[in-house]
């Protein structure tokens, strides 16, 4: 046997359904929104995933660039103890430019997390936007109301209250 809540539920929704029947542009309002943030999520999702692409990227090129400097950091001291100031300059000068690289990709590799955690605060609201009531509830929850304020006038003329 149903509780009086389930039948409470399956009446507000044979309402709702008929208000949307006769209400046409509501219930495109009501799916508009709901794909809307389906569609959002999904945008984000994916963005998610090209920042955490681009961050492997870069973390593996940065490591690159370590190894490089390293590389370069002993080559300069080969050429320092063995008196080729010359060759020791023009690695020196490579060494810098590497290590400019470097700071530039670690810049970079900030930036990509503070937007990866951007888009990682707009998931969050956006599941939070699903778990509380929205505007569309909100709408939802009006029609509803209309729907049993319509119910109850036909009631009334009807003569059954």
């Amino acid at each position: 046997m149903s509780s009086w809540l389930e039948q409470l539920e399956r009446e507000l929704d044979v309402r709702l359904s008929a208000f949307l029947h006769n209400n046409p542009v509501q219930e495109h309002l009501f799916s508009f929104s709901e794909q809307h943030l389906k569609d959002r999520a999904a945008a984000l999702q994916r963005q998610r995933q090209q920042l955490q692409g681009e961050a492997k990227q870069q973390r593996q090129q940065l490591l690159r660039i370590a190894e490089d400097v390293r590389a370069w950091r002993n080559r300069v001291d080969r050429a320092r103890a063995a008196g080729a100031a010359n060759l020791a300059g023009r690695a020196e000068q490579h060494l810098t430019s590497l290590m400019n690289q470097g700071r530039a990709l670690w810049a970079d590799l900030e930036d990509l997390g503070r937007r990866f955690n951007e888009v990682e605060r707009q998931l969050q609201e956006l599941h939070q936007q699903k778990q509380t009531p929205s505007p569309s509830t909100l709408e939802k929850d009006w029609a509803l109301f209309e729907a049993e304020q319509e119910l109850e006038q036909l009631r009334r003329d009807a003569g059954l209250s």
